[in-house]
């Protein structure tokens, strides 16, 4: 490693000398502003002086990687360090603390952070994950020498969550969680704290689709752990945004004192679907479906069927089918949205459509529906009643899947656990 770069935990707890070699203090802590900055700039350190925490600026100390470190001022300033807005100390806010890796999308933890000089300025240039630093630290670097350092991270593609330091303005930038995908940020959620997740929640609170997006994905154990700490104004709010099957579900598991009272704010034509959804058992078809898909009538063209999917707000997963549905509502057939593209669109969608439909029923549990949406190798499958073969929703693989695996499968494969 280039020897001008210095591990965090080399700095602190060494003494600081004057140029004399007497000793002034020990360091305390390395100070640093953040900001737009892909490397936060070090702009001092507190140093322990006769039981006083100083702030000793970063232009007077010597470079980090001596041994000893030198103050090269004349005067020592007496005040008490006191923090500065958007100033965080690397020891006490950052190690051994959970940032977040942008590079995948996963947490690590801090257990060094690395610094390095960058045209005259130490820089907090890259953060060390692994299990090297630890040892060194344990054993008082007389154990972990032979561990490999090539597991650092820059810095430049990690956050730190810092709504417990008071001097930080600054919080996890919405613009970067929007980059990852809504079930990444969950497993973010999941593996962290409950404080870290909520900082991540009210970051990404930026974008109300997006909270709802991401709070869909989360388990059941940590929806609730979030609502519970909104008013029932606010988790209206956030279950209008919902789909209605998931809304449906995290209502059945909240408080029965607070049930009514959140299906009563949500808007008329949510509140019906949410409703009607929490008729069925949950453990079944009628339970785990969606209400919104693309439906045209029989009379329609391809033409329709194209125009429906590309004015629908419903979820993109089940946009890949076009059902179509005779004057009272009853399933006729579908249309998979290739078959559309490759026909003439003035040709009426029931000719393209395939009329026998595999379906299923509103009271099929979950392995009935799982055996038809594998026998007919389906990504969606619509949901009709026995008695008029009315279309009733869809349920998606997806949903499906998540219902069938084991819980706790996220961690299982290693979704949502911190990076080492």
């Amino acid at each position: 490693m280039n020897a001008d770069i210095v591990n965090l935990s080399d700095v602190v707890r060494r003494s600081l000398l004057d140029e004399g070699g007497d000793r002034i203090g020990r360091i305390e802590d390395v100070v640093v502003r953040l900001g737009d900055y892909p490397h936060p700039p070090v702009v001092g350190l507190v140093v322990r002086v006769g039981g006083r925490d100083l702030f000793m600026r970063a232009e007077k100390v010597s470079s980090l990687s001596n041994r000893p470190i030198r103050f090269s001022g004349k005067r020592i300033d007496l005040r008490k360090f006191e923090r500065r807005e958007g100033e965080i100390l690397l020891a006490k806010d950052l190690m051994a603390r959970h940032l977040i890796n942008f590079v995948g999308g996963r947490l690590i933890r801090a257990n060094d952070i690395l610094l390095a000089p960058i045209d005259g300025v130490y820089e907090v240039v890259a953060v060390d994950p692994g299990r090297r630093p630890l040892l060194r630290r344990l054993f008082r670097g007389r154990i972990g020498e032979g561990i490999s350092n090539s597991g650092v991270v820059d810095f430049a593609s990690i956050e730190p969550f810092v709504a417990h330091v008071p001097s930080a303005k600054l919080r996890i930038p919405y613009r970067k969680l929007a980059k990852l995908h809504p079930a990444q940020i969950a497993d973010l959620v999941e593996a962290a704290s409950h404080d870290e997740g909520e900082e991540i929640i009210e970051a990404v609170g930026q974008d109300r689709e997006l909270e709802a997006d991401v709070f869909e994905e989360l388990d059941m154990e940590h929806q609730l752990e979030f609502i519970d700490s909104r008013t029932d104004i606010q988790a209206a709010r956030l279950l209008e945004r919902m789909a209605p099957d998931d809304a449906a579900d995290l209502i059945t598991e909240v408080d029965q004192s607070r049930r009514l009272n959140l299906l009563d704010l949500l808007p008329e034509p949510q509140q019906q679907k949410v409703r009607n959804l929490l008729s069925y058992n949950p453990e079944t078809a009628g339970g785990i479906m969606s209400p919104d898909f693309v439906a045209v009538p029989n009379s329609a063209s391809v033409a329709d069927g194209l125009s429906a999917v590309k004015n629908s707000s419903a979820p993109v997963e089940t946009l890949n089918v076009v059902f179509v549905v005779d004057p009272r509502g009853a399933l006729e057939g579908s249309a998979s949205i290739a078959s559309l593209v490759r026909s003439a669109p003035e040709i009426a969608i029931r000719s393209v459509a395939q009329s026998e439909s595999a379906h299923v029923h509103p009271h099929w549990d979950l392995n009935q529906v799982a055996r038809q949406m594998s026998d007919f190798n389906l990504t969606v499958v619509p949901v009709v009643d026995e008695e008029h073969g009315r279309l009733l929703g869809v349920v998606t693989i997806d949903d499906l899947i998540e219902l069938l695996l084991p819980q706790g499968w996220r961690r299982e494969f290693g979704k949502a656990t911190v990076e080492e």
